[in-house]
């Protein structure tokens, strides 16, 4: 089933990713983690659908969608540029296979922190984020998705690793097995991953050579 929507804002989050607030259809149920697929509803455009996770809350009376743009590439997410209030986007049904099961380590790479966002904030607002940390790996700080509220939600467990700028407040480089064993006590929890496909098959090697269990690895790829 498809809903068309309509856009309350659009604001910049960094220079190139979007936090587009819409109308939520009544009714419309969806778990912390899930996506669903976007399309805008304008001519040449409404076909062309994409897949993109709520960032709002279930319970919140809006939807919200952190968006990474590629201006350059000419596609939907360009055209989400030129987005204003009152224009129209058309989304299906939620789905995804990140669900939150249990306390562990969430890893992201850019644009795949977006179902963290979510599940974090849902589990901030019942007070039961715990011990859950987040490893959070990006290009440069410019880079760094929600980085004020993401540090206000998990303090010292909110770990970020730049692999093209050295500062000294954070790791740079790339999440290796000596990054992880540095930055993780307990191996037999939950890891949560998402990100691009290559960075989620290196975290997975990684994960694999530190013997963690198969069935602790929970993945979505964007």
């Amino acid at each position: 089933m498809e809903h068309n929507i309509k856009v309350k804002s659009v604001d910049k989050v960094t220079c190139d990713v979007l936090k587009i607030i819409t109308e939520k259809p009544k009714g419309f149920l969806f778990k912390p983690g899930q996506a669903t697929e976007v399309a805008i509803n304008k001519i040449g455009w409404r076909n062309e659908k994409r897949p993109f996770t709520f960032t709002s809350l279930p319970e919140n009376d809006y939807l919200e969608f952190i968006i990474k743009t590629y201006p350059s590439q000419q596609g939907v997410t360009n055209e989400l540029l030129q987005l204003k209030k009152d224009d129209e986007l058309v989304i299906g049904e939620p789905w995804g296979t990140i669900n939150y099961k249990g306390e562990g380590i969430f890893i992201a790479g850019g644009a795949g922190v977006t179902p963290f966002i979510s599940i974090l904030r849902n589990l901030q607002s019942k007070n039961e984020i715990g011990n859950n940390k987040l490893i959070f790996a990006n290009k440069t700080e410019a880079d760094i998705i929600n980085e004020k509220e993401l540090k206000k939600i998990l303090g010292k467990n909110f770990i970020n690793i730049l692999s093209d700028e050295k500062i000294d407040k954070y790791a740079y480089g790339y999440i290796t097995k000596d990054f992880l064993k540095a930055s993780i006590t307990n191996l037999n929890k939950y890891f949560y991953v998402c990100g691009p496909q290559p960075m989620m098959d290196a975290v997975e090697k990684q994960l694999s050579n530190l013997n963690v269990n198969q069935k602790l690895i929970i993945k979505e790829t964007f």
